[in-house]
């Protein structure tokens, strides 16, 4: 067995998340070990669950359950049309650990501090508080306060975070899971936030792909939208076979 450390960077993609569930799936039978995780809003998600010690199928089966009213919270249009409050309230059931400290792996998440308008990578303190902020989509969600600033979602400046990983690892693993397609229209108002938000989202480049040994950019989930929750079985799917093709080697 390879004694190389491998590090994986899980992308920003909302719904579309559940492609990393397959993706991990993939490489854990492919007897490829995960030692470092990082991950933005979905990625952050399925990044902490993994970090607290859960399999792939012990986190898709625990995200299945859920669905997006199950994380947001309605609430008076202030700062954000919903609040991931009950993000907060759900995580806490499902993760072992609450501290970043007491993961079993090393986990950063990526999150945008509104005030400074600078990426930052957070590694310790709170890690629900830490998700909740890097799952936060500016107007649709409300910003999380940690320590006195106010975060949103990481994808704004960096929806794949491979950084935090260089230098800790001797494999790095990247997965995109949000390509940018065309759409015919936009109508609600939260449908027009969502798709700017999809506009800016700053992914894969090709700086970070020379930093990548492999990266997998799932193009197929185009047309999945990132708040519907009702497709997580073909979304599985898609991320699975395409995992399982591709010739990894550790």
């Amino acid at each position: 067995m390879s004694e190389k450390k491998v590090g994986i960077a899980l992308g920003g993609g909302g719904t579309r998340g559940f492609a990393h569930l397959g993706v991990l799936k993939a490489l854990e039978e492919k007897g490829i070990n995960i030692d470092v995780v990082s991950g933005t809003s979905a990625g952050a998600i399925v990044g902490s669950l993994i970090a607290s010690g859960k399999t792939s199928d012990e986190a898709y089966r625990l995200m299945k359950k859920n669905k997006l009213t199950d994380f947001a919270k309605i609430k008076m249009p202030v700062n954000g049309f919903m609040s991931l409050e009950r993000m907060g309230e759900k995580l806490r059931e499902m993760l072992s650990s609450l501290n970043f400290s007491d993961l079993k792996l090393p986990f950063y998440t990526s999150v945008t501090n509104i005030l400074t308008g600078k990426l930052e990578y957070i590694s310790d303190g709170n890690v629900v508080k830490a998700v909740q902020a890097s799952s936060s989509i500016p107007i649709i969600f409300s910003p999380v306060e940690i320590n006195g600033q106010l975060y949103v979602d990481g994808g704004l400046l960096d929806n794949v975070p491979v950084k935090p990983l260089v230098d800790k690892c001797d494999i790095i693993i990247a997965v995109e899971i949000m390509p940018l397609e065309k759409v015919e229209k936009v109508e609600k108002i939260t449908d027009i936030a969502e798709r700017i938000f999809h506009i800016s989202v700053k992914s894969l480049n090709e700086e970070k792909l020379k930093i990548c040994d492999y990266a997998i950019r799932i193009r197929d989930l185009e047309g999945f939208n990132i708040l519907d929750s009702s497709h997580a079985d073909e979304i599985y799917k898609i991320g699975y076979n395409y995992a399982k093709n591709m010739d990894i080697k550790i």
